[in-house]
């Protein structure tokens, strides 16, 4: 559609349709919510997911100051389309816009878990940097006629004896 072209037609049709949930990478949030700050029209907004990429905290604080928090509910998704695109959920707080500097990715979703590998894939405690690597319903078998790959990113992991993805994500 032509709104998605222009971020102020995209604006526009969010307040004419009376859209109450927005999912949107944080670079496209960003340019919506330029025009937020130029319009300044009533949004009917209830929910903002972010995801497909990582979220700048501290880029919220402009929308935060115009619009209240107590009536939009903003979440941070970290996703993988290996795992059927959402892994983590993290409500956003007024508290998390303006004191924290790293993205929170939150907590894994009901059906998916998480753990932090070394280099040699052994468990990490918390606060330690290590690999993003994903176990659960969600995670697919692999790559479709690629199985050296599916065999480098699906393991049957050791310690845990569960089989996990791989992400390549440093998180801690």
């Amino acid at each position: 559609a032509q709104e998605s072209k222009s971020s102020k037609d995209f604006y526009n049709l969010v307040v004419r349709e009376h859209v109450s949930v927005l999912n949107q990478t944080p670079t496209a949030f960003w340019a919506f919510d330029q025009v937020d700050e130029k319009e300044r029209k009533p949004l009917d907004l209830k929910t903002i997911i972010f995801g497909g990429e990582k979220l700048q905290l501290e880029r919220l604080g402009g929308w935060c100051q115009r619009h209240s928090l107590e009536n939009v509910k903003m979440v941070n998704m970290y996703g993988i389309t290996e795992t059927t695109v959402h892994v983590t959920y993290k409500e956003i707080t007024k508290e998390n816009i303006f004191s924290e500097r790293e993205s929170n990715i939150g907590k894994p979703l009901g059906n998916l878990g998480v753990y932090l590998l070394d280099e040699k894939q052994r468990l990490l405690p918390a606060g330690v940097v290590g690999e993003i690597a994903v176990y659960g319903a969600g995670v697919t078998k692999g790559y479709r006629n690629k199985s050296e790959l599916t065999e480098q990113k699906f393991i049957q992991h050791k310690q845990t004896g569960k089989r996990l993805y791989l992400s390549g994500d440093l998180a801690y």
